[in-house]
């Protein structure tokens, strides 16, 4: 096949995140399976215009606030019709591929945004997103949906989407590098969160539950990895609080520090109020760390509550502080979950993931020439 995936992000992208690392573990797949691959992404000042990342090619075009206006010209500047398939990775707003392009789509959410739209943008531009998102059922009426939880797939029947075009394929991760080492100590005390700092994602939740923590003699250090522009508010907030020794933020890190991080924190963080799925949640679990987590759509599909680790009501900062308590002061309720953690991440590998992605590519291709 001849494949067409767009997205706004690339592998390279200084944002790219779990929804662009998904998308990528697929595509090179699907070239190692002997197909041909074209990712059409934004472009970046300092990038190519194109290049080779894993044998798929990358086409860099246009600006992130420009991308989906100017999509369609580009792709058809690469013969379009010779495209077997897209792939639109609807993990910003949709670029409706249907509407311009004959080819048959399949289109991945990680998830939508929703009214989480009104808490992290302008009410303007939360309306403008939420606008696009309302369309989706009509434009891609005759399109096949890969979500990657169940909490997506229901988000998606609930906006009118029929049950029997969306198949739901978990990511996968890479087992032979996110694992547990036994030569490194854990820290007590040490809490880790890995992702963008956004409003959605609740640091601010955590923070306020260290505070509480604090309040009962109750030691806890913070790690922060990640960017995004509420890095400033968390930071502010951690000046009010008085946890400047307790709080650190070290921005964008190599994977292997990460790791380490990861090998090394005694629980992982995840008080967001929406995930597509939570790949960092196993990617920890598979470090033998267990997960604190927002009771929120993909975070309760990825955490096994009370086996892997724990959920609390979204924004509840002392429900947050009483499960860190609970494990905190209880190592043996550590081990177990982290047991557990270990088993569980172990269900899920890229392979098996781009094995099902391509059977899912493969049928909507042949299903798309036997009705045309």
């Amino acid at each position: 096949m001849r494949i067409l995936a767009l997205n706004w992000r690339d592998p390279h992208n200084p944002e790219a995140g779990g929804a662009e690392i998904h998308l990528h573990e697929i595509l090179k797949r699907a070239v190692a399976a002997g197909h041909e691959v074209i990712h059409v992404s934004h472009a970046i000042q300092w990038l190519p215009d194109k290049e080779v990342i894993d044998g798929v090619q990358i086409h860099r075009h246009g600006k992130w606030y420009s991308y989906n206006f100017t999509l369609k010209k580009y792709c058809q500047s690469l013969n379009l019709d010779s495209f077997d398939l897209i792939i639109e990775d609807i993990c910003k707003v949709p670029v409706f591929s249907p509407r311009w392009s004959k080819t048959p789509v399949l289109a991945i959410v990680p998830h939508l945004f929703g009214t989480t739209a009104y808490r992290e943008v302008s009410f303007i531009k939360a309306l403008y997103v939420n606008a696009l998102e309302a369309m989706i059922p009509k434009v891609y009426a005759k399109s096949n949906f890969v979500a990657i939880s169940d909490s997506t797939k229901h988000d998606l029947v609930r906006r009118g989407i029929p049950a029997d075009q969306i198949s739901v394929i978990p990511c996968g991760i890479d087992t032979d590098f996110y694992k547990q080492n036994p030569s490194i100590t854990v820290e007590q005390g040490r809490l880790l969160f890995v992702g963008r700092l956004k409003q959605y994602k609740g640091v601010q939740h955590l923070l306020k539950a260290m505070k509480i923590l604090q309040t009962r003699n109750i030691k806890t250090n913070l790690t922060v990895i990640g960017e995004g522009d509420y890095s400033h508010s968390l930071k502010l907030l951690v000046g009010k609080l008085n946890l400047q020794d307790n709080v650190t933020f070290e921005g964008f890190i190599s994977q292997e520090d990460k790791l380490s991080w990861l090998q090394k924190s005694y629980i992982a963080v995840f008080p967001s109020a929406k995930e597509g799925w939570g790949l960092t949640v196993i990617e920890a679990n598979s470090c033998g760390t267990p997960v604190i987590a927002s009771d929120s759509d993909g975070l309760r599909d990825s955490v096994l509550d009370g086996k892997t680790g724990v959920l609390v009501k979204h924004q509840d900062s002392v429900a947050l502080a009483d499960a860190l308590e609970s494990i905190l002061k209880n190592p043996e309720k550590r081990a177990e979950l982290s047991k557990n953690a270990l088993s569980w991440a172990k269900t899920f590998n890229w392979n098996e993931t781009g094995k099902r992605m391509l059977k899912v590519m493969n049928s909507t291709v042949q299903n798309h020439k036997s009705t045309n």
